[in-house]
């Protein structure tokens, strides 16, 4: 059973470019599991998977477009995924830079 979540719960910085009134937990999955994960706290992870499971995380994050390289990394050990099965992973290959730093 889902835990009532509610913006204040998570760190301050997570969501400071938007409308914290008009974020729904369930319509923006996607968007607060991808800005938890990259940029959130341990708190702000805990209260992710309590909320969501991980299923429903690992489902979520496998469809992001971008994901840093520890970001991506964790996902892949944390979820027993090949990097290769991601999204994101995905797309870098087809837009390759000039530079990877």
């Amino acid at each position: 059973m889902k835990k009532e979540l509610k913006v204040e719960d998570f760190s301050p910085s997570l969501f400071w470019d938007v409308d914290k009134t008009q974020l729904d937990f369930e319509k923006n999955k996607r968007f607060v599991i991808e800005r938890t994960l990259t940029h959130g706290t341990l708190s702000d992870w805990f209260l992710l998977k309590a909320y969501y499971g991980k299923q429903t995380i690992k489902e979520e994050i496998m469809q992001v477009r971008y994901l840093d390289k520890q970001t991506l990394s964790f996902c892949a050990a944390y979820f027993h995924e090949s990097i290769n099965n991601f999204r994101c992973y995905i797309l870098k290959q087809s837009n390759p830079s000039h530079w990877d730093y």
